[in-house]
């Protein structure tokens, strides 16, 4: 007689939780890259028009001779 070696497969069981997993971390991922844009969508985007701010400010010191 001959001998075989036999092999066995297992094909059920094992983690099972490995989609979730892996669903769980592309959400994060797009979660994490929107609140980038968000936060510098300006920069990213070239800017939204002029952010300088053009304001004329005059300042008066007190009048002279009034005092004692």
């Amino acid at each position: 007689m001959v001998d075989r070696e036999r092999e066995v497969i297992v094909t059920e069981g094992g983690d099972r939780g490995s989609g979730f997993g892996m669903l769980a971390g592309v959400i994060l991922v797009l979660a994490v890259l929107a609140v980038l844009f968000f936060v510098f969508k300006d920069r990213i985007l070239g800017g939204g028009g002029d952010t300088n701010i053009k304001a004329d400010v005059k300042v008066e010191g007190p009048a002279k001779g009034g005092g004692n």
